[in-house]
């Protein structure tokens, strides 16, 4: 290893985050500041949300809801048509005899 070009390599750097939780690493840098840890991120604490700044659930949950309701419109209108139908057939079963 040559002398003179490697950083300095510091044994305890102290890691502070956001929540509040500090630890030490091993690092070239003396400290940091960091957003999230172990201590506060949703896969090790087991609160998992969703981050949805475009309303992008919402969007689908909608589109979803307006698909459900237009095949509900259908089955009823089928269902009326399919009555009119057996209505129609009766009516002329009767006139027949």
């Amino acid at each position: 290893m040559k002398k003179e070009i490697h950083p300095v390599y510091y044994k305890n750097a102290e890691v502070i985050c956001a929540c509040g939780n500090k630890f030490n690493v091993g690092s070239t840098r003396k400290n940091f500041k960091v957003e999230i840890c172990y201590s506060c991120h949703p896969f090790y604490t087991g609160a998992h949300k969703f981050i949805d700044k475009a309303g992008r659930v919402d969007k689908f949950q909608a589109k979803m809801e307006k698909y459900q309701e237009m095949q509900k419109d259908k089955f009823r209108k089928m269902h009326e048509k399919v009555k009119k139908q057996k209505q129609a057939e009766e009516l002329l079963r009767s006139r027949k005899k």
